[in-house]
């Protein structure tokens, strides 16, 4: 055990054992900055998130009466012995905000609020109370789109073949077809001639066409009739997009059009609001504006009136462009921000919070951050230490594991090699002590003395998505190029936003995996379907059995293995299916086994452990790539949900390098939740794409990817507006020896260690 003090001044954690951690027991130092690190899978979210934050926030839940607690979710205690001195606990992670249309980074952290009571006072003409400036309130919000901003209409000329009639197939709409029932209702309407094309329709047959709604009599029966419009909008609009059968959602993303209000041109607010100004400028041109220029425009307002108001939020202003988010505007809808920009937005939010003597959790803070951008976000966490909290901090970056005031290193391995607290005490017994992250906390790599010499070129030309200013660049084939520069300098606009259509190109990134709850590793990759067929041939029984969605699933959670309960104002919570105990299988189907193991134990097993069990054909390739990423801890069985952005980009590319031929890989940011050791492998994995014929492009800040490319392409100076320049081409070694941008600064200090 790791002992720091007898006192209420630490966190006391006695027989941890949630997931992989094996007995651990330590003292965290409270009112401190910890950092707990190690290789992914080592223990330290379940450490932090999963004991620590878990127990917290179930002890609160149990604060409220019985009333209350019978509307919540049953939170099981973590296994643990004891945990003693916790505090409240917020946790901060890198979750999406959600793609509520109405949630903007202005709402999200109450700048918006403080706008529009500034508005309320200063503007004129005087529109109203702050409610007035609301788009989310009736009083404010433009009555055309209910404060949306955009409206969402059919494509009639996707929906409909205006040269054919309706006997000849006019309607193009899935699950249309000329001899069902949706059809012959039209058909049979009599309110126009089926045989007659649609282009000579009269504009009263085109209305019962498309808009019509009641009652039609067809063959003695009365029926319910709704126009081709009004029908699509109910069966395929009105449903979440995700459940919709593919070839549909297919259909509805080529024939739903998105296109900003008339009435309010994207604004969201009614006239009045808009009418009113301050200094020439509506609410809405204010949060349209690039935050690093809003606080501008903010600073030369000075009635004495709004004083205070205005300090608080210049300092919430301030907050964001020191964390590296001033390339943003308040009108940016939280569903677009990535998880990393998301997090920073939570991050200001709390800042401006008079809590104090609270745990804050954070989840990789420095994720999508350029080295120039991390020291400004190792300042607010120690502000947010000063302010009297206890921050725990999972991360893997040196420059933030520098800062901590102490240290938890988890490991030495990943799963069942991990676990264990390999390390606990000060940053500078952490650089003496003989565990992987003191070994490699000093690390660098060196840029190559003779780079790669490329095989031809990709020519970007014009470029101007976004914040782009007509940038012209080639990027070189047959080599590992760097795009890099600070968040909001264009480098996903110019990569993501011109390259599409490029033969051969593999893009591995970070967002969501298409899927539910059901989908883990062993289905997205192929994996399971082998493994069935070992288990069938293994037992002579149809490999139906062996799937979670079919036959041999427990019937009262349906193959998932637990039982999820949503929760309308609060996040779902899921328990262990009791019936199956979280096996997912029924019991018949467990008695088979394979080599002494059943189905459930083998989706339990770790990549590492199955690549040992199963030792030839497809299996044995896949479960390799999966290792070669650096997934060896994940089992295969864990929903595809759990996994986070960096995990989700590794199982891609894991399955896109199953592919023949040369391809250009686009990886965004691959180094997330890495470990400085891994990050090493991941280096060795990129020259082996490069080397067997491939190109591959990184987006990335990781001063060692960037050290290791044949050739960096550098964008900035700056974020947004100031930003989408090519600054910088050429080898790392020359950005090193010439560059004067920030990410040759950077570069240079962290050669320079070596």
């Amino acid at each position: 055990m790791v002992r720091v003090a007898d006192s209420h001044d630490v966190i006391e954690v006695r027989g941890a054992r949630v997931n992989n951690l094996v007995d651990v027991s330590l003292d965290i130092p409270k009112r401190r900055l910890t950092v707990f690190t190690g290789v992914s899978g080592s223990g330290k979210s379940s450490l932090v998130f999963g004991t620590i934050a878990a127990e917290s926030q179930r002890l609160i839940n149990e604060t409220y009466t019985a009333f209350l607690q019978s509307f919540m979710p049953s939170i099981g205690r973590p296994d643990v012995d004891a945990l003693r001195n916790l505090s409240a606990a917020i946790v901060v992670d890198q979750e999406r905000m959600g793609a509520n249309v109405r949630s903007t980074v202005g709402t999200a952290t109450d700048a918006y609020a403080m706008l529009r009571i500034i508005f309320s006072r200063l503007g004129r003409p005087y529109a109203g109370t702050s409610g007035a400036f609301s788009f989310n309130l009736p009083e404010g919000m433009c009555p055309e789109c209910e404060g949306i901003g955009t409206v969402s209409d059919l494509d009639l000329d996707v929906m409909l073949d205006r040269t054919k009639s309706l006997n000849e197939g006019a309607v193009m709409v899935p699950n249309f077809q000329l001899d069902n029932w949706y059809m012959q209702t039209y058909v049979n309407s009599g309110f126009y001639d089926p045989d007659v094309p649609l282009a000579e329709f009269t504009d009263q047959q085109w209305h019962d066409l498309l808009h019509r709604t009641g009652k039609v009599k067809i063959d003695k029966s009365t029926l319910t009739y709704e126009g081709l419009v009004v029908k699509v909008k109910r069966l395929y609009l009105g449903k979440d997009r995700d459940a919709l059968q593919p070839h549909i959602r297919a259909f509805v993303d080529r024939a739903v059009t998105v296109t900003d209000c008339p009435a309010c041109g994207g604004a969201r607010l009614n006239a009045a609001a808009l009418a009113s100004r301050i200094a020439g400028r509506n609410i809405a041109e204010c949060a349209a504006m690039q935050i690093t220029d809003l606080a501008k425009f903010l600073r030369d307002l000075t009635n004495p009136e709004v004083a205070p108001l205005l300090a608080t939020l210049q300092e919430t202003l301030d907050s964001l462009v020191e964390i590296g988010l001033g390339y943003l505007s308040l009108d940016r809808p939280a569903g677009t921000l990535s998880g990393g920009e998301a997090q920073r937005v939570k991050m200001v939010r709390h800042l401006g919070s008079s809590l104090t003597d609270v745990t804050y959790v954070f989840d990789e803070p420095t994720v999508g951050l350029h080295p120039h951008d991390i020291a400004r976000m190792n300042d607010l966490l120690l502000r947010l230490r000063d302010k009297g909290n206890t921050v725990l901090v999972v991360e893997h970056k040196p420059e933030t594991i520098r800062i901590a005031d102490h240290v938890v290193d988890l490991g030495p391995g990943a799963g069942a090699n991990g676990g264990h607290i390999c390390y606990s005490g000060d940053v500078a017994g952490l650089t003496t002590s003989d565990t992987l992250t003191g070994r490699y906390l000093g690390h660098r790599v060196r840029p190559r003395e003779t780079p790669r010499k490329p095989t031809g070129s990709l020519p970007i030309r014009n470029a101007a998505v976004h914040n782009l200013k007509d940038v012209n660049v080639d990027i070189p084939l047959g080599v590992l190029t760097v795009v890099t520069g600070v968040a909001g300098s264009g480098k996903s606009s110019l990569i993501h936003g011109c390259l599409p259509g490029v033969d051969g190109l593999l893009v591995a990134d970070q967002s969501a995996i298409r899927g539910s709850r059901r989908s883990n590793p062993a289905t997205y990759t192929g994996l399971l379907d082998p493994i069935r067929t070992a288990f069938a041939k293994a037992n002579g029984v149809k490999a139906a059995l062996f799937s979670a969605n079919s036959e041999g699933a427990c019937p009262k959670c349906k193959g998932i293995g637990l039982i999820y309960t949503d929760l309308a104002m609060m996040a779902g919570v899921a328990t262990k299916c009791e019936e199956c105990d979280g096996k997912r299988y029924t019991p018949e189907v467990l008695r088979y086994t394979l080599r002494g193991k059943n189905i459930s134990e083998v989706l339990a097993m770790p990549v590492l452990e199955a690549r040992e069990f199963f030792t030839s054909g497809q299996p044995k390739a896949i479960l390799d790539r999966l290792a070669d990423v650096g997934l060896g801890y994940l089992t295969l069985g864990q929903p595809l949900t759990t996994l986070s952005g960096g995990e989700r980009q590794r199982i891609k590319l894991a399955i896109s390098m199953g592919g023949k031929g040369k391809n250009t890989y686009v990886l965004d940011e691959p180094t997330t939740g890495l470990h400085l050791a891994d990050v090493d492998q991941l280096l060795g994995l990129l020259d082996q794409l490069v080397d067997t014929g491939n190109t591959v492009i990184v987006i990335e800040h990781h001063q060692a990817v960037m050290a290791h490319a044949d050739w960096i392409i550098d964008l900035g100076p700056g974020a947004g507006h100031e930003g989408g320049e090519v600054v910088f081409t050429g080898t790392p070694a020359d950005l090193v020896e010439s560059g004067d941008t920030l990410t040759a600064r950077h570069l240079r200090d962290y050669v320079a260690a070596t």
